[in-house]
């Protein structure tokens, strides 16, 4: 039972807990008041964690989960206690046939590891020595804190806690990473554009310019965008996507609706997928001045703003007592109004002149490695040229001496000497 997508969306920890979540009661409707909802498409397949160990943290838990007395346990234990690496001393009581998976799993990811490292320094340009390999396999392998790399057979308690722990902190920074990543993604186009403009004339460059400021008005000529996890907010997606009259909007029927894996939570996935009608007054794919990894950027700041407002536990999951307590508040009632990306720029103009000394150091670093190794290959081409004049004048004399062997005829002291 795979199914949570709350450990796809950012944390491993909450899926073992939702792994054992009954299925939500589903709630009476009166059906003379609803709508009959359009079907909706099968679910996607479940997204990448956006970690490089992504496969195998999906593999352990598969098979953690498939343990009758490990999932007892799971059901029984706090998400302190599995912080604090108490669930994963259990892993000593579970089944031969799932200890025996997980030590083949490991295995494969040891050995998945060491391929990775010997690619890379083949890259690199290391030697590829036996010994070298066997030197840099314990050392780069300590840089990979999720499995203990001094035992690569076997799958053990240590095993399991470094890899909650791991996952855990890497998820909880992943956010903050795609965030550092749209605002390099926000710079480089702008420098990308102001480049661009260089290599105009004055003309040109005036009718750019005044094409890009028509792109960022017609941008920003959207519908009034609601305010995310706000009542008017959810009672659209109630209205448009559900097919309910929105007088009739009841918040726990809401989030039953919502609940799409029937866990008990709003996960991040299925919070974001709630301000995809919002998202759709702002981008459109097919127009030239929307831009769909700002798109992205924006469901990413929603979801946050969201998960900041309602998850009290700050457990990255929304329960629906959370939810309910959020829709008596103020907030919820009477939101302020939301600002979407355009109104507030990715990045400061001393962030973008950092950004752009970089780009220029770069620049300047690679031309000189290109100058130094202008210099090594004309370097390298003269000495060829040595090696060949040699070459051939040891060809000469050899071709001279063979001559005089035919003829019978001794050489000279200065071939002897040249030999």
């Amino acid at each position: 039972m795979w199914g949570s997508r709350a450990f796809l969306a950012g944390w491993l920890l909450l899926l073992l807990v939702q792994l054992l979540c009954l299925e939500a009661v589903p709630i009476s409707i009166d059906k003379t008041k609803v709508k009959e909802p359009e079907k909706k498409p099968e679910e996607p397949p479940a997204s990448d964690t956006g970690l490089h160990y992504d496969r195998y943290l999906r593999e352990v838990i598969d098979f953690l989960e498939k343990d009758q007395h490990f999932r007892e346990k799971l059901h029984n234990t706090d998400m302190e206690d599995i912080k604090q690496g108490k669930l994963a001393k259990e892993l000593d009581f579970v089944s031969h046939h799932v200890r025996t998976k997980l030590d083949e799993l490991k295995r494969q990811e040891v050995n998945r590891l060491r391929t990775l490292i010997k690619a890379k320094q083949d890259l690199e340009g290391g030697n590829g020595s036996k010994s070298t390999l066997t030197v840099d396999h314990q050392a780069l392998l300590k840089q990979f804190e999720y499995l203990n790399h001094m035992n690569p057979h076997t799958f053990e308690v240590e095993d399991l806690d470094r890899l909650i722990r791991s996952a855990t902190k890497d998820l909880e920074n992943y956010d903050k990473e795609r965030h550092e990543e749209f605002k390099r993604y926000e710079m480089m186009k702008e420098h990308d554009r102001q480049e661009h403009l260089k290599t105009l004339d004055d003309d040109e460059r005036k009718k750019e310019e005044e094409h890009y400021e028509e792109m960022k008005k017609k941008h920003a000529d959207h519908p009034k965008v609601n305010h995310p996890g706000s009542q008017n907010q959810l009672k659209e997606v109630w209205e448009e996507a559900d097919g309910l009259d929105p007088e009739d909007f009841d918040p726990k029927t809401f989030f039953n609706l919502h609940d799409t894996n029937g866990d008990g939570f709003f996960d991040e996935q299925e919070l974001e997928a709630l301000f995809t009608k919002e998202l759709e007054k702002i981008y459109d794919p097919t127009n030239e001045e929307d831009d769909m990894v700002e798109m992205e950027e924006e469901r990413l700041r929603m979801r946050e703003h969201v998960m900041n407002e309602v998850d009290s536990n700050k457990d990255r999951l929304v329960s629906l007592d959370e939810f309910l307590v959020a829709t008596k508040k103020k907030e919820f009632l009477e939101p302020d109004s939301w600002e979407t990306l355009e109104q507030n720029q990715a990045y400061t103009d001393d962030e973008m002149r950092e950004f752009e000394e970089h780009l220029a150091q770069q620049e300047q670093d690679l031309n000189q490695k290109a100058f130094d190794l202008q210099k090594q290959r004309d370097e390298l081409e003269r000495q060829q040229e040595q090696l060949n004049a040699q070459k051939m004048e040891l060809q000469q004399a050899v071709e001279h001496m063979e001559r005089l062997k035919s003829q019978k005829v001794d050489p000279p002291p200065e071939v002897l000497g040249e030999c």
